[in-house]
């Protein structure tokens, strides 16, 4: 996708990737419009970079979607770009009964939240030119953290709704890219301070320089082993890698 002069509408602005995904983009030239469940976080995003702007959205909801994708279209008919990042991450018992809150809130936030915003939208989008829809999934869709079992099912079915709307898309001129972190020191799973995740400037100025390229998939070097491990095989490093995420979060 091109890095300037585009109108971009990111969900789950008001912190973490989200919030760093829109003051780069923001510093490369482009009208950037956050939205996020915490009013607080996005004053605080408004503050630190003049020009951003907020509006506010609970993606669970759909008649809050629909209500935020007509302000969208109707103070910024330039948009072209929609990142739909919002997501929350919370450890959960595969093993054991599911708590049926978190189950909801999870794939409503993660999954539906994200089809709600692109259908929304995308007819929109589709009279735009570099128009861009993208979700940020995670490695975790390739390799699921069995702690956080329902979370990783979320961000799997991410990955093939992307892949079919980018064929049903494909004559439209609308592209769809999927971003695909590694662990990375955000608020999820209280990483922030984790010394074996991604430092998260230095994820943010990896994923950037993918998004100029051609590439429908922006998956940074630390990300690659995750993303490429599917197979009659996979199980080996599902098993090696949530018997330390055990020891780490269990």
């Amino acid at each position: 996708m091109k890095l300037s002069g585009n109108t971009i509408f990111i969900t789950g602005g008001g912190s973490g990737i989200g919030r760093a995904l829109a003051e780069e983009l923001h510093k490369l030239g482009n009208k950037v419009i956050i939205s996020g469940r915490r009013r607080a976080n996005l004053q605080e995003v408004i503050d630190a970079n003049p020009g951003i702007e907020a509006v506010e959205l609970d993606v669970t909801d759909s008649a809050s979607i629909n209500a935020a994708a007509r302000r969208l279209i109707a103070d910024h008919p330039d948009l072209n770009v929609l990142i739909n990042n919002a997501g929350i991450m919370l450890p959960d018992r595969a093993a054991g009964q599911i708590d049926d809150k978190l189950l909801m809130d999870t794939v409503m936030t993660n999954f539906v939240g994200s089809i709600r915003m692109s259908s929304a939208l995308v007819d929109h989008l589709k009279g735009k030119e570099g128009a861009v829809i993208a979700y940020t999934s995670s490695v975790l869709g390739f390799v699921p953290m069995a702690v956080t079992a329902v979370y990783s099912a979320t961000k799997a079915a991410i990955h093939s709704y992307a892949l079919s709307q980018r064929f049903m898309l494909k004559d439209t001129g609308v592209r769809v890219l999927e971003i695909a972190p590694p662990w990375v020191r955000t608020d999820l799973m209280n990483s922030r301070e984790a010394e074996q995740a991604m430092p998260l400037d230095q994820f943010i100025n990896e994923a950037i320089a993918l998004l100029g390229t051609d590439a429908d998939e922006i998956v940074v070097d630390g990300a690659k082993a995750f993303r490429n491990n599917a197979g009659p095989n996979e199980h080996l490093l599902i098993d090696a890698f949530n018997q330390q995420a055990l020891a780490m979060f269990g």
